[in-house]
């Protein structure tokens, strides 16, 4: 009993001092509040119409936090915090609506609120192309699309309609993919079928086959839905993550079935403009070549020349039935940057296509 009050006695004042803290930075973060509207009526009166989202500042406050920060806070913790002021501030002004696949608790949704913060209003597509038309019909501000899975690959359809699409990539966010094996009870008893997004029952494909191969699978439009429909139905299982459980009120079998435990998604957010340079950027675009000996080569050889480096190279085909491709390339830096414009430049005049899909900040 002695050594608890002596424990109290010494956690009383380290206590006071957070209290006295936490109350300076609420007051602080008012002030930035305050601050961060007589910046919107600022820019109201030069451009009434101006985006309230300006992915380059929001970028730029956050690195130049990260790089004065003394810790012991690490940096990722930084920019989830300033992520979530920086979404706070912005709802004070106009609340971004952001569409993005699934019911509650899918991927999509937990990218979406990882990139740009709480303070958003959810639309909940039931497919990518839904996403995709939202933004282009002012029904939301920005769409957040899965483009990549380090286990999987393309996500094919995202880039056919990043291909026909007007919209802009304006920003990033890549989240690790945990997936569970999900049911009402927790058990497998009555269970004769498995759900998923078929990405995900392909992340999962050596894991089924070796524990549970009786089990029939099922592709659906989203792990959200599964865990949705496994809700509802006790002969069905569903592979979600932790916020779809959550959400629907299932229990997990087994966790991390994923068949690689360093499985990863790269997402994309899209819409109407493009996004300004902050010195740490990538640029993404679509081309195809002349069906020519040595047309890949030349396609690439204006980055070498002058020295932009190109960190993805994906092919998608052209679906004309003469064996032609569409090359998706992400390189760094912004297409604006001198010489990211001059490779641009030679690039326009050599390949068949050619679409400058946006710059935006590297996560």
């Amino acid at each position: 009993m002695a050594d608890e009050s002596r424990l109290q006695a010494s956690l009383e004042p380290l206590r006071d001092r957070i209290d006295a803290l936490d109350e300076q930075i609420l007051v602080l973060l008012n002030q930035r509040a305050q601050t961060a509207l007589q910046v919107g009526d600022v820019k109201k009166r030069f451009d009434a119409s101006g985006p309230v989202l300006k992915p380059e500042r929001e970028a730029q406050i956050i690195r130049r936090l990260q790089t004065i920060n003394g810790g012991p806070i690490p940096e990722p913790a930084v920019a989830a915090v300033w992520g979530q002021i920086i979404s706070a501030c912005r709802g004070l002004e106009s609340v971004l609506t952001v569409a993005f696949l699934g019911p509650q608790g899918s991927f999509s949704e937990q990218a979406a609120y990882e990139h740009f913060g709480q303070a958003i209003t959810s639309l909940r597509c039931e497919s990518f192309d839904e996403v995709f038309r939202s933004v282009e019909a002012a029904q939301a501000d920005v769409g957040m699309v899965p483009v990549e899975n380090s286990t999987e690959g393309a996500v094919n359809r995202s880039l056919d309609l990043l291909l026909h699409s007007s919209l802009k990539v304006l920003g990033e966010r890549t989240i690790r993919i945990h997936h569970n094996l999900l049911t009402r009870t927790g058990g497998l008893e009555g269970v004769r079928r498995v759900l998923g997004h078929p990405q995900a029952l392909a992340q999962c494909q050596a894991w089924l086959s070796r524990n549970h191969p009786g089990l029939e699978r099922l592709p659906v439009a989203s792990n959200a839905q599964a865990a949705r429909m496994a809700s509802e139905d006790p002969t069905c299982a569903a592979i979600a993550g932790d916020a779809a459980a959550a959400a629907w009120g299932l229990s997990s079998v087994t966790s991390g079935i994923q068949d690689d435990p360093q499985n990863q998604t790269r997402f994309l957010a899209v819409g109407a403009r493009d996004s300004g340079p902050t010195g740490r950027d990538k640029t993404s675009l679509i081309m195809a070549v002349p069906n020519r000996s040595g047309a890949v080569y030349d396609m690439l050889a204006p980055l070498s020349r002058h020295g932009v480096s190109m960190t993805r190279l994906e092919s998608r085909p052209a679906r004309t039935g003469q064996w032609e491709y569409y090359f998706y390339v992400d390189l760094l830096g912004h297409h604006q940057d001198e010489p990211v414009q001059q490779a641009l430049a030679e690039l326009r005049q050599q390949v068949a296509f050619f679409k400058l899909l946006g710059s935006y900040p590297r996560q």
